[in-house]
């Protein structure tokens, strides 16, 4: 009975660490195209930028419009939304199976449609593990107070 318990145990406890290691993974995969995304959107880069997008994606700006995939890569592209810096700072993740929470607050100097500005926002981006990758499926912007 003993050894079934201690045994019980061990398995236990493995299985937690497979599962905390799994997690960890997941993270660091997702921290990983967080600085994609941000690098991508810098250099307007259309091919990574649909790469790392769902093309389902639904991504609300902290004004309230909410654009598709192809829109959202069509305005970084042409320069509407032209990032020349993104900073992101406090960045929390949450992993629930093929989910990811991701919450930050951006730092930005843009140059939409060549009108230099700053722009200070609270951004919640959720990623979605599909087919082995993490896609950005959702982003939702919120002014940050």
């Amino acid at each position: 009975m003993m050894k079934t318990i201690l045994f019980s145990l061990l398995l236990l406890t493995l299985s937690q660490a497979s599962f905390a290691s799994s997690s960890n993974k997941d993270i660091n995969q997702v921290e990983q195209k967080v600085e994609a995304l941000r690098i991508a959107m810098i250099n307007a880069d259309a091919k990574k930028l649909k790469e790392l997008t769902a093309t389902e994606l639904n991504y609300g700006h902290s004004g309230g419009h909410v654009e598709d995939q192809a829109a959202f890569i069509e305005k970084i592209v042409s320069g509407k939304s032209d990032f020349v810096t993104i900073e992101l700072r406090d960045q929390k993740i949450q992993i629930t199976k093929d989910v990811a929470i991701v919450r930050h607050t951006l730092f930005a100097t843009t140059n939409n449609d060549g009108k230099p500005g700053e722009v200070t926002i609270g951004v919640m981006l959720i990623w979605q593990k599909q087919h082995g990758d993490w896609k950005l499926l959702a982003r939702q912007a919120f002014k940050d107070h």
